[in-house]
């Protein structure tokens, strides 16, 4: 068995998005204090980076355009809003008035999405920030425009950095998205393992495909708005879109192997041969990993002869089992699933070497154009303020989320000014950064912070008290800073536990280091982080129960509309490929937001937790139905298994739709009694199957059967 070299691990990580971000933000944030140092003006090299370390919190992976605009948009208001503060914070009165209002106004901003709403967090921090920062108001204008030129000078880094190599993130995007389908296959092969737990495997399997939606979700809004990749259409973008789009419809295929695994093992453990099934899955998952590394470093990969041998070896295993099969030993249907999966792996396989052969012609113009209408596969997000007036009511989870946030931020603001410790505003930035919308998030977020500024607290202490050097100070100092950046989007612990020490240091340059400083930090992360725990329990909560009924209609829907999409490819001889391919975007998008939604809710208070079992079942049964239609997808387009009509099977297609339909119905209106709908049997007549093959009629019947399960739970379901 492979064991991934600890060497690969640091590399992939030196070169990724986020190392390149914790890159950029250090140097951006650190260079104007560093230049103005040398010429003794530290004061105003400070407030440049202040500017600066507010607008690298838009900054996060997106298409550059809408990277730019966030940045300047942030770059106004931190302006206005630094001028605003600076004139009217000698009245604590006003002062708590205008924070109440702006952290209400900006929470509001999460309807428009996460980068609007890492604006309005931008803007609040400049303002928590420049609170209790009394001075003239000549002043505060040179502040303010201090802060102007540092978040100017930031986004001309970042556009600059951008420029230098416009393919670099779309490549760093595209390879995390590989790595994570990767961890998928690895996590799939353990449904081979002998003494398997299937109900944790399953559990997994579900919040890897919530990570692999994510990723490949940003590497598409980054791949069809990037104007170098969609317009220009050079090798490397076509090669990018190529990659991409292979590896959608491989993950596809990597989704349609779904069996009864216990069923499997039950019959085959004695043979031996479920191992060799997960190794093969396993030497696939090492080949994903070497795209990606490669897609990384610049490098052509190249297809492991280990591998081969693997597939290979299972080929002959399988050919022996069913050979040597005289006695009936084995049971037929259950050769004929291992040879299936052996099928599905080789057609993997398949893709993944037409994946590693894109790499030797990258750079060739003659590298062909994916077919992708890239327009229908964007989002776009609104910007209008009829969307806000919409959402000012109580039902909208954002707008009691803006009130508590402002509840919260006034009563951080209030006690701050009783404690009157020297950096109270640690109290009220810890709220800022640890209030989400969802209880969930909130106490998550929570506990990561205060894990993190406590051993960062104790590891800062340790490193002022007995490390003396300025230079090594600064060395440590740039770690940290690089750190926290680094992981302040991939683990907000590890991102919490550098910044502590890096801001303690940071202190101990401008001589104003001290233990007492690092326990003053503590004490105001544990005040914030209760505030904002206790609001967003017991102050306009949102719970997760809450967004069910919607998220399982929608997955109902996705599921419906990809089956009606797939049952074209058998019923129709003209199908839309771009529709098919929506339609499958979708089920990926409303699964992934059931899993993560049902994953949430185990945070949550018992009594919160409605129908757990009822929706664990309901989202494991959604999963296996998506898997069934993938695989009867795959039938047509990989196996092209020859039928002389499939008529018969077209009264199961539209009973399976009915159960659907009435599902959804189900669940909109609450049903409380069971229709007597019947099941479709299989009518062997007029199927005329050649080759001996019954996949198909099989295949129709098993998703007919769990859309009927999915009937009989949405009775039960009550939301």
């Amino acid at each position: 068995m492979q064991i991934r070299q600890p060497i690969r691990n640091i590399q992939d990580f030196l070169l990724s998005t986020y190392f390149a971000d914790g890159l950029r933000i250090t140097i951006g944030v650190l260079l104007p204090s560093l230049i103005f140092a040398q010429f003794g003006m530290l004061k105003y090299g400070m407030t440049l980076s202040l500017g600066a370390l507010c607008v690298s919190v838009v900054d996060s992976p997106g298409p550059m355009v809408h990277r730019r605009n966030a940045m300047l948009i942030t770059t106004a208001l931190i302006f206005t809003f630094s001028i605003i503060t600076g004139l009217t914070n000698k009245n604590h009165y006003f002062i708590g008035f205008l924070l109440a209002v702006s952290s209400f106004v900006f929470s509001m901003f999460y309807i428009y999405g996460v980068r609007a709403a890492s604006v309005g967090t931008a803007v609040l921090l400049i303002m928590v920030l420049s609170i209790d920062d009394i001075r003239p108001w000549q002043e505060v204008l040179l502040y303010a425009f201090m802060v102007m030129a540092g978040g100017l000078w930031y986004t001309g880094l970042s556009y600059f950095v951008y420029r230098l190599r416009p393919f670099r993130l779309v490549q760093q995007s595209l390879s995390d998205s590989i790595l994570e389908v990767a961890e998928f296959l690895r996590e799939k092969a353990k449904f081979y393992h002998q003494n398997n737990n299937y109900d944790k495997t399953y559990s997994d399997l579900l919040q890897l495909q919530v990570s692999v939606h994510e990723k490949q979700d940003a590497v598409r809004e980054l791949l069809f708005r990037t104007r170098e990749i969609v317009r220009d259409s050079t090798p490397e973008g076509r090669f990018l879109l190529l990659v991409f789009v292979d590896m959608v419809d491989l993950f596809e295929q990597v989704m349609s192997t779904y069996y009864n695994y216990q069923q499997l093992h039950d019959q085959f453990d004695k043979a031996g041969i479920l191992s060799d099934y997960e190794m093969a899955i396993k030497r696939i998952s090492y080949a994903l990993d070497d795209i990606s590394f490669a897609l990384k470093s610049g490098g052509t990969p190249v297809v492991s002869k280990r591998l081969l041998i693997e597939i290979e070896r299972l080929k002959i295993k399988i050919n022996n089992l069913e050979k040597n099969n005289q006695n009936q030993e084995y049971n037929t249907l259950g050769i004929i699933a291992l040879k299936n999966i052996e099928v599905n792996i080789e057609n993997i396989l398949s893709r993944v070497k037409t994946i590693f052969s894109y790499f030797k012609i990258r750079n060739s113009k003659d590298i062909r154009q994916a077919d992708v209408d890239t327009e229908k596969f964007i989002t776009r997000q609104k910007f209008d303020f009829k969307l806000f007036t919409e959402n000012l009511t109580y039902t909208s989870s954002t707008f009691r989320h803006s009130l508590r946030v402002t509840v919260v931020m006034l009563l951080g603001f209030i006690v701050a000014q009783i404690l009157d410790f020297s950096h109270s505003y640690w109290i009220l930035l810890t709220i800022l950064v640890i209030s989400k919308p969802g209880f969930s998030l909130t106490k998550e977020r929570n506990y990561q912070r205060l894990i993190g500024t406590t051993i960062g607290a104790f590891i800062g202490m340790a490193v002022i008290t007995y490390i003396h050097d300025r230079n090594t100070l600064f060395v440590i100092l740039l770690i940290c800073m690089i750190g926290c950046y680094s992981f302040q989007r991939k683990n907000y612990v590890v991102s919490v536990l550098f910044m502590t020490p890096y801001i303690l240091i940071l202190f101990d340059f401008l001589g104003m280091g001290s233990i007492a400083l690092a326990s003053e930090r503590i004490y105001d992360t544990f005040i914030g982080s209760g505030i904002a725990l206790l609001a967003s329990y017991s102050l306009f909560p949102t719970w997760e129960y809450e967004k069910l009924k919607e998220a399982m209609i929608n997955i109902l829907k996705a599921n419906k509309a990809y089956y009606e999409q797939v049952i074209k490819l058998y019923f129709e001889k003209n199908y839309n490929r771009t529709e098919y391919k929506l339609a499958r975007k979708e089920v990926y998008v409303s699964t992934a937001n059931l899993a993560s939604l049902f994953q949430r809710m185990f945070s949550e208070p018992k009594s919160k937790q409605l129908f757990i079992k009822e929706v664990h079942q309901f989202t494991a049964l959604s999963h296996l139905l998506s898997s069934y239609v993938a695989t009867l997808s795959l039938y047509n387009k990989e196996h092209q298994f020859i039928f002389e009509s499939f008529d018969n099977l077209k009264p199961i297609a539209n009973n399976t739709n009915y159960l659907l339909d009435t599902s959804i119905d189900n669940l909109e209106k609450g049903t409380d009694t069971i229709d007597n709908v019947p099941l479709i049997r299989l009518n062997d007549n007029g199927l005329g199957v050649k080759k001996g093959e019954d996949l198909i009629p099989e295949q129709f019947d098993l998703i007919q059967k769990v859309a009927y399960d999915i009937y009989k739970l949405s009775v039960k379901i009550k939301l």
